[in-house]
């Protein structure tokens, strides 16, 4: 029984290996510092080219795993899935800001006397009512082809004597560099939709997607198994980049150890309960079979990096519909972020607590909606919940430079709340698979009889 575990499982164990690993090799390397930028790039280098691979491979994969998906699918069948996966992914994410609320207020982490100082940041201002019309602006882009390599996102300009409110500043519109997946997403969505109803005449096309779908697959397999050596030097490179440990263990080590307490409560507590409320079965195979994907997100810190592992591992371990797989998990990635809301309500409260400014109810309501819409409009790449962070701060009345109190632990902070996001796109794709189940079936008795009247036609 152990040798077939060990043969089941050695790319996971192996990914697991190559996290220690690189913890261990940092820790001796530091020794030997201190360390230049670029000779921390060397060491990182390695890893930095998994990266680059495990990113190539989402553009192709998602464009052509949607399109196959929906177009696989009837238009009534997309729609029920699509409303059960953002019903649970709003669910879970309100559960994990309410989950971290509660923890940041009985810990208190930022309670006692404090020798914080603020630094200023280059953090970009950003309102609550801009952060939203920008998640739906790039939601239909002007361009499909710069969609792929741009996200637009507006920014509040502060005057040199700023007085009033940040919605009575300038603002401008920037491009970030990145691609607008929830752009193409949308546009996918629709082509999948228009092929499947196009019938016999969309079917060369959909065959064309799904081939070319199942090609980045085996792509992705071939790479996956990269994982362990690439996860080990992007972890080496951050433990040696790291100037001081004694920093997450002094100044903000309550705050990191609530953030942690939170997200582990919410991955191992929360979602396995989810788990076997709705499937009616353990969940640790489940964990076990998610595990390589975990692991890849937390050496990676990118939910939208692992998308292509994450699919995997439910496809080849798991054993769910292909079809649901594909549809929910890009979704998921871009809008399902539990780890990156419950960081950015503990991070806005823990911060108050530091500037001793008082919240009541009203407030903590405020930290709940924009920490959601925050954590929805987050791009699934590295400390990308920096960036939104500004907006929570805004609710509490905090400035933007009070980010520099957290940045310090951020990086390592990225790694936990990415692996929980993963795991939460892996447990909403299992959920919405058990919730269609009849759907499917009836979806597939359909195309059976289609298949059995063909022939009989030919014949």
């Amino acid at each position: 029984m152990c040798q077939t575990f060990l043969r089941q499982n050695k790319l996971t164990l192996a990914t697991i290996a190559g996290v220690v690993l690189g913890i261990v090799f940092g820790c001796v390397f530091r020794r030997y510092g201190p360390w230049t930028k670029r000779e921390v790039m060397y060491i990182n280098f390695p890893g930095e080219i998994f990266l680059r691979m495990l990113r190539g491979l989402i553009l192709p994969l998602i464009t052509t795993s949607m399109i196959a998906a929906v177009g696989g699918l009837d238009a009534t069948l997309s729609g029920k899935i699509g409303f059960r996966a953002v019903t649970y992914y709003f669910s879970t994410t309100i559960i994990a800001i309410f989950l971290g609320i509660g923890l940041v207020i009985t810990i208190q982490p930022g309670a006692g006397d404090s020798e914080f100082e603020t630094s200023k940041s280059n953090a970009r201002l950003v309102t609550t009512a801009d952060t939203l019309m920008d998640l739906i602006r790039n939601a239909f882009p002007p361009n499909v082809i710069e969609a792929c390599i741009n996200q637009f996102s507006t920014i509040v300009i502060k005057p040199d004597n700023a007085t009033g409110s940040m919605y009575d500043w300038d603002f401008r519109t920037v491009k970030d560099s990145g691609t607008n997946i929830l752009g193409l997403i949308v546009f996918c969505i629709a082509l999948g939709t228009i092929i499947g109803r196009m019938g016999e005449n969309g079917k060369p096309l959909l065959d064309f997607f799904t081939a070319l779908s199942d090609a980045m697959m085996l792509i992705t397999k071939v790479v996956v198994w990269l994982s362990p050596g690439g996860v080990m030097f992007l972890v080496m490179s951050k433990v040696v980049e790291m100037k001081d440990f004694s920093v997450v263990a002094g100044q903000v080590g309550m705050y990191t150890l609530t953030v942690i307490l939170g997200l582990l409560l919410h991955g191992f507590v929360v979602l396995p309960a989810l788990y076997v409320l709705i499937m009616r079965q353990e969940p640790f195979t489940f964990l076990l079979d998610m595990l390589q994907a975990i692991t890849t997100a937390f050496g990676t810190a990118s939910s939208s990096a692992t998308l292509p592992v994450t699919i995997a591992a439910l496809e080849d371990k798991v054993k769910i519909d292909p079809k649901v797989v594909r549809f929910c998990i890009p979704i998921g990635a871009t809008i399902n972020m539990d780890g990156t809301a419950l960081y950015e309500a503990v991070a806005a409260i823990f911060i108050a607590q530091v500037r001793r400014v008082p919240l009541d109810v009203g407030k903590v309501i405020a930290i709940s909606i924009t920490a959601t819409a925050a954590s929805i409009g987050a791009a699934g790449i590295p400390q990308a919940g920096l960036v939104t962070m500004v907006m929570v701060l805004n609710a509490v009345g905090l400035p933007a430079d009070d980010i520099t109190l957290i940045i310090v632990v951020d990086w390592f902070l990225d790694r936990f709340r990415t692996a929980i996001n993963v795991l939460g796109d892996a447990v909403g794709a299992t959920v919405v698979e058990k919730l269609s189940l009849d759907d499917l079936r009836s979806m597939q008795k359909q195309e059976n009889k289609g298949s059995k009247d063909t022939v009989i036609t030919a014949m």
